[in-house]
């Protein structure tokens, strides 16, 4: 470990006590600098040590969460201009970067091995969003949860898988190339699915206007897809910076996008982000072990039941953002879908590093995608 790590991992220590000091003599309130300045310190430790280097990003989007409720005012607007006008943009640049990282071959595999692809696609489509429907239900019931927040916990399970979903999929020595097809597929279908199934779930929450949806999905994910896989045929391997560059703007992008929202969300957040997390997280781990069980239950090998695991499990926030901003509605709808994607870049972390040290009958023959979306 270098000098460098040594040194901000001590600062990190000697940050996080000056934290607690506060928080117990002078309150919450005053500790806005000192969570900061933790979060940075600990994500800068993190990547020197092997075990935690994974945790690294995810320990900065929980920095930009805290940023963001502790200073709102700074990403909400500048002058006349609304940040959340940014969120669409930010996502047609994150759903270019994954058409870029697809290629023709990946739809293939629907003919090498259509019993994976099938039960992967309609295990997400199907466990994901009545398992949300089924919380969200019960959060408004039983612990009064505004509707229009409870909202978005359907609305994260009706959308597609995200690219993360492949990267962890190779961590865990899953089957990649099921995962990547299951993801390039669940996202093409999603411009009939996820309106649909929107309006037949939640629809008793929030009204919903599934043509608007509809064509919110063309803008923000098909047509920055289909660019991004003609760039790449047109490009034809002389753009790999490209593939270099994309991972970094997708993970800056989210990062954006999660404060924007959280800043716009604040209020609400704080008095429901607890139960939120906790909704969401059931959720999160609810689809991992449903997706699994359903996948043994056709006598699927182990690794293509830990493949759909993570695809049931795993879902496109950013597109699930952009849709609640397309709807008006970016501080409550909104909030789940935020929450949702960074507690799932936990569990996700968590999930490959316990399966990776538990090797299947057959080792992983593909190679880490280019780009990671969240």
């Amino acid at each position: 470990m270098s000098t460098f790590c040594k040194i901000t991992t001590v600062l990190a220590v000697a940050v996080f006590a000056t934290l607690v000091l506060t928080i117990t003599f002078r309150g919450l309130a005053y500790a806005g600098p000192y969570v900061l300045a933790f979060f940075l310190l600990l994500a800068i430790s993190a990547r020197a040590y092997p075990k935690t280097k994974s945790f690294a990003y995810t320990i900065v989007i929980f920095g930009a969460a805290a940023m963001a409720l502790y200073y709102p005012a700074l990403f909400i607007s500048y002058g006349d201009f609304k940040y959340a006008t940014l969120i669409i943009p930010l996502i047609q640049l994150i759903m270019f970067g994954m058409g870029t990282s697809m290629h023709y071959r990946d739809f293939l595999g629907v003919l090498k091995a259509p019993k994976g692809i099938l039960i992967g696609v309609v295990s997400h489509f199907i466990i994901m969003p009545l398992l949300g429907f089924s919380i969200a239900t019960l959060s408004v019931k039983f612990a009064a949860m505004p509707p229009e927040v409870a909202a978005g916990i359907i609305l994260i399970g009706c959308c597609p898988n995200g690219m993360a979903s492949n990267v962890v999929s190779y961590l865990a020595k899953a089957n990649l190339a099921l995962s990547v097809t299951i993801t390039s597929i669940s996202t093409l279908l999603s411009p009939v699915v996820t309106p649909f199934l929107m309006n037949l779930l939640a629809g008793p929450l929030i009204k919903i206007d599934p043509w608007l949806m509809v064509a919110d999905i063309f803008k923000m994910v098909m047509i920055p897809i289909a660019l991004g896989l003609l760039f790449s045929s047109v490009a034809k391997g002389r753009a790999t910076w490209l593939k270099k560059v994309m991972p970094l703007v997708s993970m800056g992008g989210i990062i954006c996008i999660i404060i924007i929202i959280t800043a716009a969300g604040r209020d609400s957040l704080l008095k429901v982000g607890l139960l939120l997390a906790v909704l969401v997280l059931l959720h999160n781990i609810g689809g991992y072990l449903l997706g699994f069980w359903s996948a043994k239950l056709f006598g699927m090998e182990e690794r293509d039941c830990r493949t759909i695991a993570i695809e049931v499990g795993m879902q496109n926030g950013g597109m699930a953002a952009g849709l609640a901003k397309g709807m008006g509605k970016i501080g409550t709808l909104g909030l789940a879908p935020v929450i949702f994607s960074t507690l799932m870049n936990i569990t996700g972390s968590l999930l490959a590093s316990y399966w990776h040290k538990k090797p299947t009958t057959r080792g992983d023959e593909a190679t880490v995608p280019d780009a990671v979306e969240g």
